[in-house]
């Protein structure tokens, strides 16, 4: 029996089966509430070296961006330096691992299973048909009657395949791993239109157990793109944490519209009644490179200072600060522009998604650029009191890795026209992986960070060697 014949059976059956069933009743995991006695935002305790931070923005774009970015983490790990007289590299030296849709697959992947695992992604993720197992999944009998729940819809399929990929672990057990990344996952609020962030800081606002969050479900929240993808459900907890205070906004910035927003859009979680429920589609809706939220929250906690301050870090101890963005943003499939004829549905969509998509993801990057030069200017001032957390000698550094960046313009011209799919061609994999190396090594910014780790350590016991890796 072909495949064809064999899917017709199968789905032939599992009609019949619903018709005899009427319309399933199963409900999908849900969020639990904070227990009481447990309802502030734990203290982390980083086991990381807190002179260097290192924060990686993996963008959206399925597996081209999975890929691309799988890249550029594998670059990060060849980069190897000496820091305080001890040999590590630019990715063991990462603090915060970011991600949106395609990007969040591989940074949940590299969150839950360390260094060591991260290799095995190219094989479990990248070379695998995972769009096939996915439909193949849909159709068994069992998950077609499933789907006629009113709770449960076709992202929560996806949900359970990447369980898989996840090995059933939870941000919780994320957490319990040895000198872990902070994982942050940005869906996109469908109602308000605005970034979701799956970190402490926003499920505290509607009083949910973070710890007990499936990988799987904040990765397929991020990925649920409308129309193909269903929505995702969280349950607003809020008004079982009585105590807890309402959002706050530092005064020295209550006159900027982006702390305003931010401030509105937190006070909406904190009324239950009026949103006891929160339903998350892709990320990339709101801010597909997934920096968005990171340059709100410091604007609302009055500036990059009092931001680290505020998580406990000493005065005087960062000396270098750098933020990674990697873009894997690709062209629409075809340029509605050259022809006078109605654009169909299918080229509507591509272009609301890419094309729209584009322009908030360059103002985010302009913004980013601005803000970067503001911080500059600011660390060059010098210490502005004792308890400044930055040295004297700090540095940013702010390293733009966009695949259009790709130095071979006929292999970028190729690249930016792979699909935005859960799979791709294994010769696809091979040259996004190594683009994604490639675009990193050849960055001005990046070299000038190579540079500065190359410079001799004033603050190592001795001198260390020029210990630091990288490709030319």
């Amino acid at each position: 029996m072909n495949t064809f014949a064999r899917v017709m059976k199968h789905t032939v059956l599992a009609a019949a089966l619903a018709l005899l069933a009427g319309c399933s009743s199963v409900k999908p995991w849900i969020n639990e509430p904070l227990p009481a006695g447990d309802q502030n935002i734990p203290v982390r305790k980083s086991e990381r070296d807190p002179t260097i931070l290192v924060a990686v923005t993996l963008s959206g774009g399925g597996a081209r961006a999975a890929a691309f970015g799988y890249g550029v983490l594998t670059e990060l790990q060849q980069t190897r330096f000496v820091w305080n007289g001890n040999p590590t590299t630019l990715l063991d030296a990462t603090d915060v691992v970011s991600g949106v849709s395609g990007g969040s697959i591989v940074a949940a992947y590299f969150a839950a299973h360390g260094i060591e695992g991260l290799p095995r992604f190219e094989q479990d993720f990248l070379r695998q048909n995972f769009q096939n197992s996915l439909i193949t999944q849909a159709l068994r009998p069992g998950n077609l009657i499933d789907l006629t729940s009113p709770w449960l819809g076709r992202t929560h399929l996806l949900a359970r395949r990447l369980d898989k990929l996840y090995g059933g672990l939870t941000f919780g057990d994320v957490e319990r791993r040895p000198r872990h990344p902070q994982l942050f996952i940005t869906a996109t609020d469908m109602s308000l239109g605005t970034g979701f962030e799956f970190t402490w800081e926003q499920f505290s606002l509607i009083c949910s157990d973070l710890r007990k969050v499936p990988l799987s479900f904040a990765v397929a929240a991020s990925s649920a793109v409308p129309l193909l993808l269903s929505p995702m459900t969280l349950k607003n907890y809020a008004d079982q944490c009585p105590d807890r205070p309402s959002p706050s906004v530092a005064a020295a910035a209550t006159g900027d519209y982006r702390v305003r927003l931010n401030r509105a859009h937190e006070l909406s979680y904190v009324d239950a009644q009026r949103k006891p429920y929160i339903h998350l589609v892709d990320g990339g809706l709101a801010d597909n490179l997934g920096v968005q939220r990171l340059l709100d929250r410091a604007l609302a906690n009055g500036g990059l200072r009092q931001t680290f301050s505020e998580v406990g870090i000493p005065p005087a101890t960062i000396r270098k600060l750098v933020l990674i963005t990697v873009n894997a943003e690709r062209d629409p499939s075809v340029n509605i522009d050259m022809s006078d004829k109605v654009p169909n549905m299918a080229q509507v969509v591509d272009a609301l998604l890419f094309g729209t998509g584009a322009r908030a993801t360059r103002e985010t990057q302009e913004f980013l650029r601005d803000i970067t030069r503001q911080w500059q200017r600011s660390l060059a001032s010098g210490p502005t009191g004792a308890n400044d957390v930055f040295a004297p000698d700090a540095e940013i550094h702010v390293i733009p890795v966009n695949l259009r960046d790709a130095p071979d313009d006929i292999a970028r011209r190729r690249l930016l026209q792979v699909p935005t799919a859960f799979s791709i061609t294994s010769e696809e994999v091979t040259d996004l992986i190594e683009a994604g190396g490639s675009v990193l090594r050849h960055s001005p910014e990046f070299r000038a960070l190579v540079q500065s780790l190359l410079s001799p350590d004033p603050h190592a016991p001795h001198a260390p060697p020029a210990g630091l890796q990288a490709k030319d």
